[in-house]
Parts: structure tokens; sequence; C-alpha cells
């Protein structure tokens, strides 16, 4: 059962967490701007679009598909007043004007498309001359790595092997995505790896409790209660009841120039 991003149920599923300081400093590496104007793609309940506020945007189109993420955005971006507009959109259709936006942003959405070249041709579309376009996703390799104490993302396919080709199978490679950038016109694509720190529990308790909600984790959708359950108590026996866990997930980025 694929997540509904459409349901009340899981409206704040994407609004709960703040980005990591790491992922904040990676970016601002590579904008070196301030008061800029950009476009949060697939925006969910707004957490990278607050961050591009506080990384210096003086303005920010949070585009969302759906309408409850929408909501749940406008509700995390609360003290922004008029600093954030919100559209409802898709990531290979925004609606929004051509050559306005600064820097463009996609993180964690292509592994929910079918293909790259829409979103791709959109962001060039979006982007003034010499402006920015950042993907952030996960390859197969991400995907790979094994699970330990700060990788609890590595777990679920120790249990649930089957989820493995599941998500391989909505990966692209990094040769895909530059092939795709440099094909639209982008020029200077660079690919980084980033660690980010996903969230702190307190305990692992503290841990499994946010597993059972499936926060902001679509790919647990794939699992019924029952096996997700079967899941939680196979990482419990990983890890230390007393532990603090400071979860990391692997990521690529893409940092690709217009022009």
């Amino acid at each position: 059962m694929a997540i509904d991003f459409h349901g009340k149920d899981n409206k704040l599923s994407y609004a709960t967490r703040t980005a990591a300081d790491d992922w904040k400093k990676l970016i601002e590496q590579y904008l070196a701007l301030k008061d800029f104007s950009a476009v949060d793609i697939g925006c969910g309940g707004g957490i990278y679009t607050k961050a591009l506020i506080e990384l210096g945007a003086k303005q920010v189109a949070a585009v969302d598909f759906s309408v409850k993420m929408l909501e749940a955005a406008r509700e995390n971006c609360q003290g922004f007043g008029g600093r954030v507009q919100y559209v409802h959109g898709y990531a290979w259709n925004t609606g929004l004007e051509s050559l306005t936006a600064d820097v463009v942003l996609g993180r964690a959405v292509i592994h929910h498309l079918t293909e790259l070249e829409g979103c791709i041709s959109e962001a060039f579309r979006l982007l003034k001359p010499g402006g920015m376009f950042i993907i952030q996703d996960r390859t197969p390799e991400d995907c790979l790595l094994p699970g330990t104490d700060t990788h609890i993302r590595g777990y679920f396919f120790e249990q649930n092997p089957e989820l493995m080709e599941k998500e391989i199978e909505r990966r692209f490679t990094g040769e895909q995505v530059r092939g795709a950038l440099e094909k639209a016109g982008f020029s200077h694509v660079e690919e980084v790896k980033l660690w980010e720190l996903r969230k702190q529990y307190s305990s692992v308790n503290d841990l499994s409790e946010d597993l059972r909600k499936r926060t902001g984790r679509s790919l647990l959708f794939e699992l019924d209660d029952e096996r997700l359950e079967h899941l939680i108590q196979y990482i419990e026996t990983k890890l230390r009841d007393e532990q603090e866990i400071m979860e990391q997930d692997r990521w690529t980025l893409w940092f690709a120039r217009k022009g």
C-alpha cells in the first residue's frame, strides 16, 4: 500500500522535522547568495522551504501536488508572512513564470517520478541564467548500505529483502541524473554525497514510536501493520535500549548551473 499524500492522516508526515545543520552548511557552500528567489518543488510539509529562507531566500514558491501537504507547509511556515507562496502544481508543471528563480530545489522528489526529463526541463525553464538546480535523492548504491546504529534504514531491507527490489526500482542512478541534466542544457553538474542527520531520538522506544507512525518514510507504507511491527522488533534487537540515536540518511545531491 503506497503512501496517500492526499490523505488527512498523512498531512503532517513531512512537517515534523527541521533541516539539519549539515544540510544547510552544504547548500550554503554552493549558493553563496543572499536575498535570492527560490522554488521548492515537492515541498511536502515545508521543512526545506523554511531552510531556504533561513539560508537567505527572500521569496520561496512552495510547490506540491497535494493540497494536504500544502496545508501542512502553510502551518509549518507560519511567521514568514508573504515570503512563502503556496502553489498547487506538479514537478513537471508548476504553473510558475519562466526565468524567475535563482534556485530550484527538488529534494526527495525524483524517486516518485517515472521519468526525469519533465521535472528537469521545468526547473530549467524556471531558472534565471546562472541559476542553480539542486536535486537530492538516493541512488541505488545509497540504498544498499547496511544497517547500523545510525543508519536505521539499512535494517529495513535486512528484515524485508523484498523491499529492496521496490526501492531500487524507483531510484535513478547518478549517471542517469547527470545525463538528463546535461541534455536539458545544464552545465557544471557536480555530484556530492551527504550523510544528513535525520533525527535525534532519546531512546530506542522513541525511535520505535516514530517508525510505527511511518513518519516521513514512504517506503514503510509498503508494509502492513503486522509486518511493520516485526521490523520494529528486529531493529530493537540491534540497538541498546538506553542508547540515544542520531539517525542519519545517505543522500546524493546534484548541483547544476543554468548557462
